[in-house]
């Protein structure tokens, strides 16, 4: 295999894994850090990070080179990775991870846009970029179970500390073995556009996230982080159509079949991350797992969606691939049907087969989204293009997160607090000990109620997902 190809992987399991691996570390973290609080930023300073990096580092790769920004981005990574090791408290570690989470949103838009340029055929890319969408259903899988591993073998630091030598690895091979072509041009960095992207996303990103848990959608503090979203997202447009040489160019926009990728990932991945957040919440609550099994109930949707990453390259030449993301969103739409339909009776074996659908769907289409943005994108601005669709991909998340838990607090916040015992904890607890065996009875009722409203969103997502689908271009741009 090509030795560029493979750093490349290992890079991008790195960064894929550190999005899961500290799922089963959280308990050790707070036992030594304290801050339970906290603890939502842990992952939302790594969300927030990634999301802004991958679209500036895409026009940054586009404007001095793919080799040189994904060396920088890997060390930024370990940098982070390496912090967050020696973090001593709480504060400490949120700040650590949004410098690692800088150093993730950089590698995602440029690996994908390397495959495109190191594979010739559209054959190639196609297997390419199903091995990297392999690799992050892989990740699904081996993050939570190794970072357990690891935490009961050794310490949480060595979460962290685990990137480093693989990180090294990857930038060995990549400076010694990736041939660039540069064009000897006079090139300008836009530090306004890409400062005022930044604080107008940070604000807009953060009232999502706090108010996904809090619900202040209306509070002062919520206006104004809305406030400054507008004002710096609004003078960031502006500037951005005055820019020589700007950060993102608002031509994108224009591409109509740009647009439509993204609009699909948009769709796609706010379902993927009703799923990760809310089957757990299911498996515990409802149907009594434990926190291992609860994870291993997620477990298919990971394996099935390897393997049909795989299967898509294959099918590539044999079908469009618009033909394949349609397949795709067909196994989502029913994926997600079968999902909002669970109840208090329902059995594993219904949230196994739902979770498993959308795996096989997200394994036909996303890498067939990237081969389509190659396709429809100019090729001076494929970085910046596959940077847009990488910030829309971690955007998505957020904003499913914050709309999915909005729904399931309405559906049951009110509900749970009639029974006047305080905040009642979603990992089954109450099952335990403290509450009638009726009271037991309406709470899984009462949450099971909550994932299914919330799965009928997904329901919705995956509706448009279809339908967007239908637009999805089958020739190159001319």
């Amino acid at each position: 295999m090509n030795k560029v190809f493979t750093a490349l992987l290992l890079v991008t399991a790195l960064a894929a894994i550190e999005g899961t691996i500290v799922s089963t570390a959280i308990p050790s973290i707070t036992a030594d850090l304290l801050g339970v609080d906290l603890i939502s930023w842990i992952y939302s300073a790594y969300l927030l990070a990634s999301a802004i990096a991958a679209i500036i580092f895409g026009k940054l790769a586009d404007l001095f080179g793919r080799k040189r920004m994904i060396i920088i981005g890997i060390i930024i990574f370990l940098t982070g990775s390496m912090l967050c090791g020696l973090a001593q408290s709480m504060e400490q570690l949120i700040v650590f991870r949004a410098i690692q989470g800088i150093g993730a949103g950089s590698i995602l838009p440029i690996t994908l846009t390397m495959v495109g340029e190191l594979f010739k055929s559209e054959k190639e890319r196609a297997k390419g970029q199903s091995y990297l969408s392999m690799v992050w259903g892989v990740s699904g899988v081996v993050g939570p179970l190794f970072g357990g591993f690891i935490v009961d073998q050794v310490s949480w630091h060595f979460i962290f500390f685990i990137n480093i030598p693989f990180g090294l690895a990857s930038i060995y091979l990549i400076a010694k073995h990736y041939k660039e072509q540069l064009e000897a041009v006079k090139r300008k960095i836009d530090y306004l556009g890409a400062m005022l992207f930044t604080i107008g996303m940070v604000a807009l990103l953060f009232v999502i996230i706090e108010n996904s848990k809090t619900q202040a959608w209306l509070s002062s503090q919520s206006i104004l982080m809305y406030g400054i979203a507008a004002i710096f997202l609004g003078v960031f447009i502006w500037v951005e159509l005055r820019a020589e040489e700007p950060i993102i160019p608002l031509t994108l926009f224009k591409n109509g079949r740009l647009m439509v990728i993204n609009a699909l990932t948009l769709s796609a991945m706010s379902i993927v991350i009703g799923v990760t957040v809310y089957i757990p919440i299911f498996a515990q609550s409802v149907l009594g797992k434990n926190a291992t099994q609860a994870g291993l109930i997620l477990t298919p949707m990971s394996v099935f969606w390897t393997v049909n990453s795989i299967l898509a390259g294959y099918l590539i030449g044999r079908l469009t691939n618009k033909r394949i993301i349609q397949m795709g969103t067909i196994l989502l739409v029913i994926g997600t049907l079968l999902l909002a339909r669970l109840s208090e009776g329902s059995s594993d074996f219904s949230a196994y087969f739902g979770s498993s659908l959308i795996g096989l769907g997200m394994g036909f289409i996303m890498p067939m989204l990237m081969i389509s943005i190659q396709k429809v994108a100019n090729p001076k601005q494929l970085g910046i293009s596959i940077g847009l669709n990488s910030f829309t991909n971690t955007f998505s998340q957020a904003m499913g997160a914050a709309l999915f838990g909005m729904i399931f607090n309405l559906a049951t916040s009110e509900k749970m607090a009639s029974l006047g015992k305080g905040e009642i904890q979603l990992n089954g607890e109450f099952a335990k000990g403290g509450f009638s065996l009726e009271e037991i009875s309406f709470l899984k009722e009462t949450i099971a109620n909550g994932v299914s409203y919330v799965y009928i969103a997904t329901l919705i997502f995956a509706v448009c997902t279809l339908i967007f689908s239908f637009f999805v271009a089958t020739k190159s741009k001319a």
